[in-house]
């Protein structure tokens, strides 16, 4: 992995610290993983130029090259959240509710986010603390409002913030005033919002039905349509997080065969889907999700507080599914990936399946790059790839400090920071090469 590729310049900088990246998934291969203990990442113009040990790298660099160094830190890539939800800032932490009746609580919040002064001030606390959390690429939900996701973008891209996002498409069952009577409004307000956004800067489009118990048929015809026409944008929703939520979906749709079924129906299912949740899945649909290259995306720090139950990790295993982790703010308390790695190790446990920490770091970036089909972009530092990375401080705390005395494996030192580690753990935060997070600033 170590060597340059072109000429060094001033804009050229370098990292030392000890480094971890994934090469590959770790579920089906011993070799997966690059631990260097004193490392060197190297960067120019935003891009990953070197990595490697750092005596090579810094016999290597020219005179006068920009080197910091992070005592105790490891560099790894910058975290993916796949699942979260913008206009949920006001409601996180809803005591005592279930799926349905916590979003019969918090949904009619969203009604802010149609002032754009309000969107746009949102926004910036949002994206603030998702980077302060290490998260450098996210699918996220706005509001029914498209000016909440013009906000969204707007700030995303005044970070350089690679992001995908879309305008909740629901047209019943929904609170007054923060729901679409019109299908036709829905897409063309999508539609508006794919011309304005999709393939500007680091920025991607996602349809984003809220879920099917709040699209009629039509609605869901009209964000299979928008697929069709926009074949490279993304379509993300949820799907079999609780069973009320599955009892309903098939009483709305009763010629179906399963909830699964239903997105299919429409053109909803394939290589451009991100499905969250997908707790109470079967296995034909782990089937079928495999056979369209769909996404799965479980959200445990959301799934344990709601109750909603266990993703099936083996299961997702066993059929080769593509994976990715999310913590779906404001249902997730956390805007953490670190968080939701340790959530998803015990939820795991708690169904007799030993989730590494190799296999939770993938989820939460080579595996996230690959869900987004970003892999030739992101995820880790190969070379000429962007550089999005974050640096964790291993003795961020006094006792994680002491304990990470007693690791002595890359698998020990991950473990700590996995399950002991927030967002303090996070020393810095880079996107594209920049700087946009310094805890001790």
């Amino acid at each position: 992995m170590s060597g340059y590729r072109g000429t060094l310049n001033s804009n050229t900088k370098a990292y030392r610290a000890s480094i971890f990246h994934l090469l590959e998934d770790p579920r089906y291969s011993q070799q997966a993983h690059e631990f260097i203990d004193d490392g060197l990442l190297v960067v120019r113009d935003g891009k990953i130029i070197s990595v490697g040990p750092a005596e090579q790298g810094l016999a290597e660099l020219p005179p006068g090259t920009d080197v910091t160094r992070f005592e105790g830190g490891i560099i790894t890539p910058g975290f993916f959240d796949l699942h979260n939800h913008f206009p949920q800032l006001e409601t996180v932490a809803v005591y005592g509710e279930q799926l349905l009746g916590w979003l019969n609580t918090i949904i009619p919040k969203e009604e802010f986010y149609k002032i754009p002064e309000v969107a746009a001030e949102r926004a910036k606390i949002f994206l603030k603390e998702y980077l302060r959390a290490g998260t450098t690429t996210m699918a996220t939900y706005g509001s029914w409002a498209k000016e909440s996701v013009d906000a969204l973008f707007t700030e995303a891209e005044s970070l350089n913030m690679r992001l995908v996002a879309g305008k909740v498409m629901a047209n019943r069952n929904m609170p007054d005033g923060i729901t679409t009577t019109d299908p036709e409004s829905d897409y063309r307000d999508s539609a508006e919002l794919i011309e304005r956004w999709h393939g500007r800067s680091r920025l991607a489009y996602a349809v984003t039905p809220r879920f099917a118990i709040s699209s009629t048929p039509e609605d869901l015809e009209a964000a299979g349509r928008l697929m069709r026409e926009n074949p490279s944008i993304y379509m993300q929703t949820h799907l079999c997080e609780n069973p009320d939520e599955i009892k309903f979906t098939l009483e709305l749709f009763p010629g179906r065969k399963s909830y699964l079924d239903v997105y299919d129906h429409y053109g909803l299912v394939g290589d451009r889907s991100i499905f969250g949740h997908c707790i109470h899945l079967v296995e034909e649909d782990f089937a079928r999700v495999k056979e369209t290259g769909a996404v799965l995306c479980p959200n445990p720090p959301s799934n344990m507080f709601l109750g909603s139950g266990l993703f099936k990790f083996q299961m997702a295993k066993d059929y080769g599914v593509r994976l990715a982790l999310g913590t779906d703010f404001g249902a997730g308390n956390t805007f953490s990936m670190l968080h939701s790695m340790e959530n998803s190790y015990k939820m795991a446990q708690l169904q007799g399946y030993s989730l590494s920490p190799f296999e939770a770091f993938y989820f939460s970036t080579l595996g996230g790059a690959k869900a987004l089909s970003m892999d030739d972009k992101l995820g880790n530092f190969e070379i000429g790839k962007e550089a999005d990375f974050v640096v964790m401080d291993s003795s961020c705390t006094p006792f994680i400090s002491w304990r990470m005395e007693q690791a002595t494996t890359a698998l020990e030192k991950l473990f700590v920071l996995m399950m002991l580690g927030d967002d303090r753990a996070i020393q810095r935060t880079y996107v594209y090469g920049e700087m946009v997070h310094n805890r001790d600033a």
